[in-house]
């Protein structure tokens, strides 16, 4: 169902409940925004910080967030990883298409080198580190983890020359638990662990996605409970039922979604027990 269908039948500007609606419109969860301001400085020093949780808390929003956020300051470089899992010749060609560096898998020292001077030259002309923002950081390889760690690393370990936010589900900090990591974990600055929602927070929600696409009055009080109450403090599980929910009515040209629509979908008959 595209953007005009749901204007057509609900008043709807976008569908408040996939993924693709505008960065301005999105959702402060509690505590983000202290987080998104301890990164913003961090910018300033250099380091790394981390988020992590159980999938569907919204850690890929949250960094969605954090990448338009600092997108807005003046002369700061925001590099985003799209392949974590990659083998580390292509961790370092990726680094340079993203900072601007041509690189040859086969020299990385050669690599390494140019990249760090690049950092260091964008230092000294703007006093900002580059940022480079990494989602399911807990499939990288070891190798990686502890070459980005040397990489932004200069003068004995005294100065920062890159900002690393590192986003994953809950392996990632366990990983830095291990020997070969005790030394990236150590340098985390920030960390932000997710846990499920309470539920005035999924209400809150509910009715900030249905206000921003223009139609608060979309869903009965009753129903937003109702799925509030069965979301398991899960954001991912409740923008499912309520895209369903979204569809359906879509579909029998409900002027309001209510409680009733979703008995209908998600009510199951139990079944009776044959005698022998």
């Amino acid at each position: 169902m595209n953007n005009k269908q749901l204007q057509a039948i609900f008043g709807l500007k976008w569908n408040p409940f996939l993924p693709n609606i505008p960065v301005g419109s999105l959702w402060s969860a509690p505590g983000i925004d202290t987080f998104l301001f301890r990164v913003e400085n961090l910018v300033m020093d250099g380091g790394f910080a981390m988020m992590c949780g159980d999938p569907g808390l919204g850690k890929s929003k949250n960094l969605q967030l954090l990448a338009h956020r600092l997108g807005q300051l003046d002369s700061v470089i925001v590099g985003v990883m799209e392949r974590p899992q990659s083998n580390l010749g292509d961790f370092y060609r990726e680094l340079g298409e993203l900072f601007g560096v041509n690189l040859s898998p086969a020299n990385r020292y050669g690599g390494f080198t140019a990249l760090r001077k690049r950092w260091k030259e964008h230092i000294k002309s703007t006093l900002f580190r580059p940022v480079l923002l990494i989602d399911e950081a807990q499939e990288m390889m070891t190798c990686s983890l502890n070459e980005l760690r040397l990489l932004g690393s200069a003068k004995f370990d005294s100065e920062c020359l890159l900002t690393v936010v590192l986003c994953g589900d809950t392996r990632l900090p366990e990983r830095f638990r291990s020997n070969t990591l005790l030394g990236l974990g150590s340098r985390i600055r920030f960390r932000r662990m997710l846990e499920p929602y309470e539920k005035k927070d999924l209400k809150d929600y509910l009715e900030h996605c249905l206000e921003q696409a223009g139609a608060p009055q979309l869903m009965s009080k009753a129903l937003i409970d109702t799925l509030v109450e069965h979301s398991a403090g899960n954001l991912r599980l409740l923008n499912i039922m309520a895209a369903e929910l979204l569809d359906i009515g879509a579909q029998q040209e409900l002027a309001q979604l209510d409680e009733k629509l979703f008995l209908q979908i998600y009510s199951r008959n139990p079944r009776k027990n044959k005698s022998n």
